[in-house]
């Protein structure tokens, strides 16, 4: 099963290490990773995105729990969360063609072209990964030049938070 695990972390070097070193020794893969300072300079968050059964997963959050740098953990798949992706991607636009088939696809995923060239164009899609994957697949894979994918980001609904 896909989990979505946030952790509070100092922010000081060797911080993220440690955690992907502790995937590394325990043979678990982190699926996507994003990690960046909070409203407080001393903490980070870094959201991963791994899968495992539930043993598995209870693992993780065991050994990131004993990690000196992490602050607090919270599994947000375990309650009502939203999660978002950001995709840019660079597509072909040298033609007319071209250019109607992005803007037609970018209004119909909510996106925005953010850079227009002479022979390209880049997108902007923001969403759950299942609505950036339906986007990939609708270009024209010929058109694609160069896609860039964050990972998930999440927050907990209503109450529902991680902080000190």
């Amino acid at each position: 099963m896909r989990h979505i695990i946030s952790v509070l972390l100092e922010n000081e070097a060797g911080a993220l290490s440690r955690v992907a070193g502790l995937f590394t020794a325990r043979g678990y893969n982190i699926e996507s990773l994003t990690v960046a300072p909070t409203e407080d300079p001393s903490l980070s968050r870094m959201t991963l995105v791994t899968r495992g059964s539930e043993s598995v997963i209870e693992q993780i959050t065991k050994q990131l729990n004993k990690l000196v740098d992490a602050v607090k953990l919270v599994d947000l798949t375990e309650g009502l969360h939203i999660e978002r992706e950001l995709l840019l991607m660079k597509v072909k636009a040298s033609n007319n063609n071209q250019r109607e088939e992005a803007k037609r696809l970018v209004d119909i995923f909510q996106g925005r072209i953010i850079e227009v060239s002479e022979n390209s164009y880049v997108l902007e899609v923001t969403g759950r990964g299942e609505k950036i994957e339906a986007f990939i697949k609708a270009i024209e894979p010929s058109l694609i030049i160069e896609v860039v994918r964050t990972g998930a980001s999440g927050i907990g609904r209503g109450n529902r938070s991680l902080q000190v």
